[in-house]
């Protein structure tokens, strides 16, 4: 990899769970990584980490773990934690906050997919 023409830029994103189940956060955390890594161009030696939030009604699995399955993914740092508790926060919601390597022309895009469209409206991806 050439830095001399990447920045290193953050990128966030988030999506919601269905349900508080493995399989529900595995296909919402899959679904999310899937994105942010097709809409931003990264291959694995472009991140540096990633930091998973979820609501306090997710707690049947570490996000991080699942997207450590990802190709590539072994030198990126994975990090899980719990968002801070608010009244009327959207429920089941899963955030990142990841760390790349981007050309300096590129646009950093932010995927917001499912019911977490709601959060960012103006970042929201489509489809």
């Amino acid at each position: 990899m050439t830095t001399s023409t990447l920045q290193l830029r953050a990128l966030r994103g988030a999506t919601t769970a269905t349900a508080n189940t493995a399989a529900a956060i595995t296909e919402a955390v899959q679904e999310l990584v899937a994105a942010l890594v097709q809409r931003n161009g990264l291959e694995g030696d472009h991140l540096l980490s990633v930091t998973f939030s979820v609501t306090p009604d997710l707690d049947a699995c570490f996000p991080a773990a699942i997207a450590r399955r990802q190709p590539g993914w072994d030198g990126v740092a994975l990090l899980d934690c719990q968002q801070m508790v608010v009244a009327g926060d959207l429920p089941r919601c899963i955030r990142l906050l990841a760390h790349a390597w981007l050309d300096g022309t590129q646009p950093a895009v932010h995927p917001y997919l499912r019911e977490a469209a709601r959060l960012r409206p103006d970042r929201a991806a489509p489809g």
